[in-house]
């Protein structure tokens, strides 16, 4: 597994230390004796080899090696052994930290890799950049006086990368969110993909004025009016453009795909700069089921001439995809909806961290996140290199 990630140039690979530093540090100044960015250096590496909890966090820490603990900045006791932060320390500033800058250093980190990896060596690059706007709830963190909490992240589609993560709170309020998780990021000539929840009218006209992107925005059934809209354009006089098919996991799908031109005004309904109707059609046959029909309508601002019917295919496909690219890993490989940390920011922070390992994996062309963590967890070394750390300790570290 470990081959499959190629060699790791270290004059390519961003250094993770310069994302953590600008963190501001939750404890008090008196009494310290790990630095901020050695704490997170630790959970950092300890998440990219497969670390589901805080007491898995601090038993990397444990096997690591002195020279490896020095290169993340650990200090040397007077009588010259370093020793890891125990679990409650990494609690205690996991719970203390500023989740949203935590979430800007992860993303601009994993922005700067996913901007300096070659095209070649992205798996399944398309012509355009493709970014899923999607929530996920962190079943675990909920408790009898408090709900559990609910991020929103902006996702690349492929390789799946997350370039921002907001808390929402509640998946009623990301709506709100949709603009503030997207402020921050460079989307022109990107294309947004978001399910109906998102299909507000003033944050899509936000996206194509101000962001200069496009939009894919699904249309469901919970936007009645709209849906019967575009379910009664003459879809049965339009040929089908494009047809894909696969087989896996039990079952075999087919999916074929039309378009209609639409003007700025469907139907009474408006959607801003919407230019192509499109409806995808499948068929699912489990084995030894029934086969299952489905049609799903989306609306976009891109014109017949700027994607073709495939690319419109697989973005939508995409879309779905980060459900099985991402949150599925989140919850198999790194078993966060069976966590319990609940406390102050934790739970957001070990999202940051689920997310790093698995968009750095991602980038490097790992397929199989479980096996490659597993590969890692038994060469600690390999964790530092992946994030771009030098065996050379810091000032601070010696």
């Amino acid at each position: 597994m470990l081959v499959k990630l190629g060699p790791l140039d270290a004059d390519r690979i961003a250094d993770l230390r310069s994302y953590l530093d600008a963190l501001p540090d939750p404890r008090s100044r008196r009494g310290r004796w790990y630095s901020l960015t050695a704490i997170l250096l630790v959970c950092a590496c300890a998440a990219v080899s497969g670390a589901r909890s805080i007491d898995e966090l601090a038993e990397w820490g444990e096997r690591a090696s002195s020279k490896e603990l020095a290169a993340l900045g650990i200090r040397r006791h007077l009588l010259g052994w370093r020793r890891c932060p125990s679990p409650t320390t990494i609690g205690r500033v996991l719970q203390g930290l500023d989740g949203d800058a935590l979430d800007q250093a992860v993303g601009a980190f994993l922005a700067d890799r996913r901007r300096t990896t070659p095209m070649a060596q992205r798996p399944g690059t398309g012509p355009r950049r493709v970014v899923a706007v999607d929530g996920k709830a962190l079943k675990g963190s909920a408790r009898l006086t408090s709900p559990r909490r609910h991020l929103l992240s902006a996702v690349t589609h492929r390789p799946v990368v997350t370039l921002a993560q907001v808390e929402v709170g509640a998946k009623t309020n990301e709506t709100t969110h949709f603009r503030p998780l997207l402020a921050p990021l460079d989307l022109a000539g990107a294309v947004v993909t978001f399910d109906a929840l998102h299909s507000v009218k003033a944050n899509i006209s936000w996206l194509v004025e101000t962001k200069k992107a496009h939009y894919i925005a699904v249309i469901k059934t919970n936007q009645p009016i709209a849906h019967r809209q575009l379910a009664a354009l003459p879809w049965r006089d339009i040929a089908v453009q494009h047809t894909a098919s696969d087989t896996g996991h039990g079952r075999r799908e087919s999916r074929s795909i039309k378009t209609c031109a639409i003007a700025d005004e469907l139907g009474g309904i408006l959607f801003p700069h919407a230019r192509l109707a499109i409806r995808v059609h499948r068929r699912r046959k489990p084995t030894g089921k029934r086969e299952s029909r489905e049609s799903v309508y989306a609306v976009t601002s891109l014109d017949a001439h700027q994607a073709g019917p495939a690319d419109l295919a697989a973005a939508i496909r995409g879309h779905w995809g980060v459900e099985n690219s991402s949150h599925h890993i989140r919850d198999v490989t790194f078993a966060e909806d069976a966590s319990t940390v609940h406390t102050g920011t934790a739970p957001r922070a070990m999202a940051a961290l689920r997310n790093l390992a698995i968009g750095t994996l991602k980038l490097l062309g790992a397929d199989n996140i479980a096996k490659t963590t597993r590969a890692i967890r038994n060469e600690p070394e390999r964790a530092l290199t992946i994030l771009g750390i030098t065996n050379n300790p810091d000032t601070y570290g010696t």
